[in-house]
């Protein structure tokens, strides 16, 4: 099989209507806790969206207009309920096993995310201008400077604001794509069997019977 057939096979399965509409869904995944990741990227939706609007409009227009500062607490609490699900979701799918079955890629995957959104969140904290970002800013350059990273320059505002509102999105919507691609792929992952089940499993194996 060359690349191109592989590529091709590949591309088919995951642009598929079975793959993103599936008609039914397996009985544990129906459970609200099964819900926190689409809960997170809800989340994260609204904060692009919020986030792009406030960019186009500067930031006279998010500091002083009624509907600027409205918009600007949506875009806050969007990135409070962001991490608040994906906090959840994270000790959800770690104690249910979710790199079982082939998915290690996709549990990777996942915290990756958490780790680029972390300082996508923190460079975003910075463009506050006010005392307590200029005062967080400082004590990070110093901690920066510290590991040998002087050259995120955090008391720099443009590089900060580059960093967030292009770079950083960018690279945590391809990454949470990629990782929603897998989930869809690969399926949501079972629950662990219970005691009775396991030990039935493990009774009539070969094992077990020679």
């Amino acid at each position: 099989m060359n690349w191109t057939e592989y590529l091709r096979q590949k591309t088919a399965i995951l642009f598929s209507a079975d793959t993103w509409l599936p008609m039914d869904l397996p009985e544990y995944a129906q459970g609200f806790m099964y819900t926190l990741g689409s809960l997170t990227a809800s989340s994260f939706v609204v904060l692009v969206l919020s986030g792009i609007i406030m960019a186009a409009n500067g930031p006279q227009w998010w500091t002083r207009s009624a509907l600027g500062f409205f918009m600007r607490g949506v875009h806050f609490w969007a990135v409070q309920a962001f991490f608040f699900f994906m906090i959840l979701h994270l000790l959800r799918v770690f104690f249910s096993g979710a790199w079982r079955g082939g998915r290690e890629r996709t549990w990777l995957l996942g915290a990756l995310a958490l780790f680029v959104a972390i300082p996508t969140a923190f460079t975003g904290y910075l463009m506050r201008g006010d005392f307590y970002s200029q005062w967080n800013a400082v004590q990070a350059k110093d901690g920066l400077n510290a590991l040998g990273l002087a050259w995120f320059n955090v008391l720099n505002a443009g590089q900060m604001y580059g960093l967030h509102i292009v770079v950083l999105p960018l690279v945590l919507m391809g990454i949470i794509a990629l990782h929603i691609a897998l989930i869809r792929i690969k399926g949501v992952v079972p629950p662990y069997p219970h005691d009775a089940e396991r030990q039935a499993n493990e009774t009539a194996s070969p094992l077990k019977e020679g």
